[in-house]
């Protein structure tokens, strides 16, 4: 699959989506979206990890603020409700869908795009890659559950620097907050992204869902209720795979030594 805004590949088990509006920037816009949305949709059903991406020279620029001043003409036509949440049910998806999915960021990774990066549950940077929230400066306000997200990651006081003075964090700084888990020589994202990824995949289906889907949730409950869930999970059937794999670790932990 590929289309002219996202294209879409499987290596593997892994799933491959490239944002492919180089010569945007990368820059989001509803086509964008939507078609980002189908590329997910599709990872869920064939793959077991997936990997986002830009083409060009970086990740993303963030909303496209050409369409933006379009809307907000005077004589534009009202925006059907189901657009205004495209980009919360879109990073829905990848937050909170059926497998895990890690970024392979470079360049700009700006606005929408550092919140679409978010969005993921593992963020690889390159050297070249930097990351800001120029919303304030624009007159806007983040629309794509960065006020959650973002600030879940790097916390209120940093995410409100970033979007009063326009501040712009290199790859070092944002791994210094926490907003990436690994910086890596420049050029070399997308391939440590698919190493992370190939690993992640080896994980039982099962696991990958409760890290990506139940643990985030239990931050958002108290301490008993976390513990209530987390009992819950654990006293869940565990499919046959976990049983075998249990078995082999076992077995190789009391096997007896070789002689040297």
């Amino acid at each position: 699959m590929s289309s002219e805004l996202v294209t879409y590949e499987l290596e593997g088990n892994i799933a491959i989506i490239g944002l492919n509006r180089a010569n945007k920037r990368n820059a989001l816009n509803d086509d964008v979206l939507r078609a980002l949305g189908e590329a997910v949709a599709r990872a869920g059903d064939d793959a077991d990890a997936g990997v986002i991406f830009g083409h060009g020279p970086n990740f993303s620029a963030g909303l496209d603020l050409a369409q933006l001043a379009e809307r907000l003409r005077p004589d534009a036509p009202t925006v059907r409700k189901r657009k205004r949440y495209i980009w919360h049910t879109t990073f829905d998806l990848i937050a909170r869908g059926t497998i895990p999915f890690v970024t392979a960021l470079h360049g700009a990774t700006i606005g929408g795009g550092l919140e679409l990066a978010a969005a993921a549950h593992i963020r690889v940077a390159d050297e070249t890659t930097i990351f800001g929230l120029p919303e304030g400066q624009r007159g806007i306000f983040v629309g794509g559950g960065g006020s959650v997200r973002i600030q879940r990651i790097i916390g209120y006081s940093t995410m409100a620097d970033l979007m009063l003075t326009g501040r712009m964090l290199t790859a070092e700084e944002a791994r210094e907050v926490r907003l990436v888990q690994y910086v890596v020589d420049a050029g070399g994202a997308l391939e440590k992204a698919k190493s992370l990824a190939s690993k992640i995949a080896q994980n039982t289906p099962q696991t990958n869902w409760q890290i990506t889907n139940v643990l985030p949730r239990m931050n958002d409950l108290s301490h008993d209720d976390g513990l209530f869930m987390e009992y819950l999970n654990t006293a869940m059937v565990r499919p046959p795979e976990t049983v075998e794999r249990l078995r082999e670790f076992l077995e190789k932990r009391t096997k007896p030594a070789g002689r040297g």
